[in-house]
């Protein structure tokens, strides 16, 4: 099963505070790029995995979405997407990711944001995503860069003669990582951008696009709070259809 962190008090409560939780698509720099990937979603069927709060849901339904559903393991993420929501197109569902059941065809576009570096049985995910879309479907997700889910990568460091150097971080060597982000002991799953890529392919989905996504200085300077960001990629952003 997926680890369930954000069911635990401390945790939800730290990650409810975050910029991200609050001010949404604002706080959410890469959210122009991953919304340019985008079909026109105006009578489209969406799922949307590991939903969160469910503000995705809501904007594709605003945007003319026929039905929006949002699957997430928390209860309590979906419990705040429930307060948040009003409209009888989007529902929500608790679903464990690493037990993905889609009904056949039942999607024209699957989405997903920053939850697929979670999931250890990433194979039977996408199997379930291929299963879950209409023909010609639409499959668009991001996660967060491998150069940031691979160990020991706190950003540029300065060598003796105080050259930059990147710190070793053992890129290649895939697996699950414990971090220590508002909790201690956070388990993500690390893989390179070719074993993304791959695995697409090896499912049978076309890929369409694929993004590094990074900042610009100007952004930063706008966005102290993003300082490293225009300095190597912080999200991988990919689209592929069925």
């Amino acid at each position: 099963m997926t680890q369930n962190i954000y069911d635990t008090a401390a945790f939800f409560a730290g990650y409810s505070r975050l910029p991200r939780s609050v001010e949404e698509f604002a706080a959410a720099p890469e959210w122009p790029t991953l919304q340019s990937m985008l079909p026109d979603l105006r009578g489209l069927r969406v799922a949307d995995l590991g939903c969160g709060f469910g503000w995705f849901c809501r904007w594709a339904a605003e945007v003319g979405a026929a039905a929006v559903q949002g699957l997430d393991v928390s209860e309590n993420m979906l419990a705040r997407a429930r307060e948040t929501t009003a409209d009888p197109a989007i529902t929500y569902a608790r679903a464990d990711l690493e037990q993905l059941d889609l009904a056949e065809g039942a999607f024209d576009l699957v989405y997903s944001s920053l939850a697929l570096h979670y999931i250890e049985n990433l194979h039977g995910l996408f199997e379930q995503v291929r299963r879950g879309l209409m023909p010609g479907g639409c499959f668009v997700f991001s996660v967060e860069h491998p150069m940031y889910t691979s160990p020991g990568h706190p950003g540029w460091t300065r060598d003796p003669d105080g050259r930059f150097a990147w710190p070793v971080n053992r890129y290649s060597e895939e697996g699950a990582r414990s971090t220590d982000w508002l909790a201690k002991g956070v388990i993500k799953q690390h893989r390179t951008l070719a074993t993304y890529v791959n695995l697409l392919i090896e499912m049978g989905f076309a890929l369409a696009r694929l993004e590094e996504w990074s900042s610009s200085r100007a952004q930063v300077a706008a966005h102290p709070d993003w300082a490293g960001a225009d300095e190597r990629p912080s999200f991988l952003l990919m689209k592929a259809h069925r």
